[in-house]
């Protein structure tokens, strides 16, 4: 696709493979952005607004948002810190998928226990940078100096192979359910950072007509993660009981009261996080709560 196509539309970078690409292409049919890509295209042009979609590697995007003139983009939180682009791209909003942990590891049968144990030997990585730094603090803490000093080396992937086929002493890798790690007959010994999916935009707007068009996008992506993340619950209960029902479930901003046929009684329509509904149903019939009600949402406005 040549660029006279592209000229004009809104730029918005997804991850073309791995773990977050599934749930990329959710998130774009939640918020309504309609396209089709054709196989072995990494540029698509959106039907239902003047948006072109362009596939990249992960680790591409914060660059490509930052430096380049894509508007719009989802990357992982450590990407953008392990690129160095966190002064030059704005965080829009995490999304609460792609969630795993940047970890120092190390062979669970071995002697290294901590860090300081690590430090001044070999550390294999993905992530040079963000390794990098992390052990340049710990080796000055110990005053470590020339030689001695830690030792990053790069490898593209595979990196919990590394101690077992004698690469490494230590690893610095992202962690997600563990299975991996444990299957390597590694154990995490330290954390660097939390990280998950984020939409991200420039920190310094480059088309200024775009403004109208990435506010829509990012209300219905909000829209759309919310929609995961929270559901619709109804209970009906006396108005003596409810300032304790309302302790239970304080919702968002405030719950929606309906008064009932019934004396002294009200509906009460609220939206409650999906990972608590169980808890707080039980909660609510503790109160006194009677038709209790839990609806999924398939989208919304926040």
């Amino acid at each position: 696709m040549n660029a006279e196509a592209l000229d004009g539309r809104l730029l918005f970078a997804i991850p073309k493979k791995g773990r977050l690409y599934e749930k990329c292409i959710e998130i774009l049919s939640g918020a309504d952005i309609q396209f089709r890509r054709h196989n072995r295209l990494d540029v698509c042009l959106v039907m239902n607004h003047p948006i072109a979609l362009v596939f990249l590697p992960a680790s591409d995007i914060p660059s490509f948002v930052g430096n380049g003139n894509v508007d719009l983009g989802i990357t992982g939180h450590d990407v953008i810190l392990e690129a160095n682009m966190q002064d030059k791209v704005t965080e829009i909003q995490r999304l609460g998928f792609g969630k795993c942990a940047l970890q120092v590891q190390a062979p669970e049968s071995g002697a290294i226990k901590t860090v300081q144990d690590l430090a001044g030997k070999r550390v294999v990585t993905s992530f040079e940078v963000l390794a990098g730094a992390y052990f340049d603090k710990i080796d000055n803490e110990l005053q470590l100096t020339g030689d001695n000093r830690t030792k990053i080396q790069y490898v593209g992937g595979s990196v919990e192979a590394a101690c077992a086929l004698g690469l490494a002493d230590g690893i610095v890798d992202l962690v997600e359910s563990g299975d991996t790690m444990r299957a390597a007959g590694l154990h995490a010994i330290a954390t660097l950072l939390d990280t998950e999916a984020v939409l991200i935009k420039s920190s310094v707007p480059k088309h200024a007509h775009h403004a109208p068009l990435i506010g829509l996008i990012t209300s219905r992506i909000a829209g759309v993660v919310a929609a995961s993340k929270y559901v619709v619950c109804t209970y009906n209960i006396s108005r003596d009981q409810l300032p304790a029902a309302i302790q239970v479930t304080p919702g968002r901003r405030a719950p929606t009261i309906s008064p009932l046929e019934g004396e002294n009684w009200v509906a009460v329509n609220i939206m409650i996080e999906k990972k608590q509904a169980a808890n707080t149903m039980d909660e609510l019939v503790k109160i006194g709560a009677t038709d209790i009600m839990i609806f999924n949402l398939d989208n919304c406005r926040v």
